[in-house]
């Protein structure tokens, strides 16, 4: 739970000093970096409820900041108060309205979904998210339409202060990785994962400097780094020629109807 200092200064929740030493010593290149870049610090808005926080989430996905920026401005000129609207106010705004300040379709009914459970309380309190684990969080959290693990994790991070969250689906963390520890690709998520256990309990300091070294290195360099590396399979050459079936059999098998078994590609949420 957030102390009173912390919620007064926007100081992370935990102890900082600490963090940085034990990833100093743990990770040398992480150490390097830490030398070189400006400290540690989130900026949270500390008047934020986690509806709000959700709310500014869902109107930034997938544009560029500023751009979002001038969009959330207009959704909150919709509200009484001038802030974010209320669950309420998001619930009784008609469509037309909330496409008229430039939210797409689905970002419209996103909005809704997070006001409806927050309203049904499944979308917590501050007080409340402060008590639930990390894990409790995103199972409530995934579960409204739009939002998936990765906001979630933002939310961990920038409004929650969460100390240990590493996300290993994010661009600037994976190209920071690259960039860090001198790699053409990027990693895959469970690469990462796996190299983060070195990091624990402090993944999230990990993970915000990554994305310094990202910011450090710019654009010129971030775009050489390559996807992470598939593995080959056995070339066409190489694998033996089946022999042919007489012809009998195969005049039964064009008739028959065979089973047909296709992959499913997952996608991260």
């Amino acid at each position: 739970m957030l102390d009173d200092t912390a919620k007064a200064t926007g100081a992370p929740p935990f102890d900082l000093q600490k963090a940085m030493t034990h990833l100093s010593v743990c990770d040398e290149k992480l150490a390097e970096l830490i030398a070189n870049t400006v400290p540690f610090q989130t900026d949270a808005d500390q008047l934020q409820s986690p509806y709000e926080a959700l709310l500014e989430s869902i109107a930034y996905q997938s544009i560029s900041g500023k751009a979002a920026a001038t969009i959330y401005a207009r959704v909150k000129a919709l509200s009484a108060s001038g802030r974010a609207p209320t669950p309420h106010e998001i619930l009784k705004l008609r469509k037309p309205a909330l496409r008229k300040a430039g939210l797409s379709g689905a970002k419209v009914l996103a909005m809704k979904d997070l006001a409806k459970k927050t309203i049904d309380g499944i979308v917590p309190t501050l007080e409340q998210a402060e008590k639930l684990s990390d894990e409790e969080l995103i199972e409530r959290l995934v579960s409204v339409r739009g939002i998936g693990a990765w906001t979630v994790e933002m939310f961990l991070i920038f409004r929650l202060g969460r100390p240990d969250v590493l996300p290993i689906h994010d661009l600037g963390v994976k190209k920071g990785w690259s960039i860090t520890y001198g790699k053409k690709h990027m990693p895959r998520p469970q690469e990462l994962l796996a190299f983060g256990e070195r990091w624990r309990p402090y993944r999230t300091v990990a993970s915000w400097y990554m994305w310094r070294a990202f910011d450090r290195a710019g654009y010129k360099l971030t775009n050489k780094i390559k996807p992470h590396k598939t593995r080959r399979r056995k070339s066409q050459k190489s694998r033996k020629p089946k022999s042919a079936k007489p012809a009998k059999k195969k005049l039964l098998a064009q008739n028959s109807s065979p089973r047909i078994h296709r992959k499913r590609r997952h996608s991260a949420s």
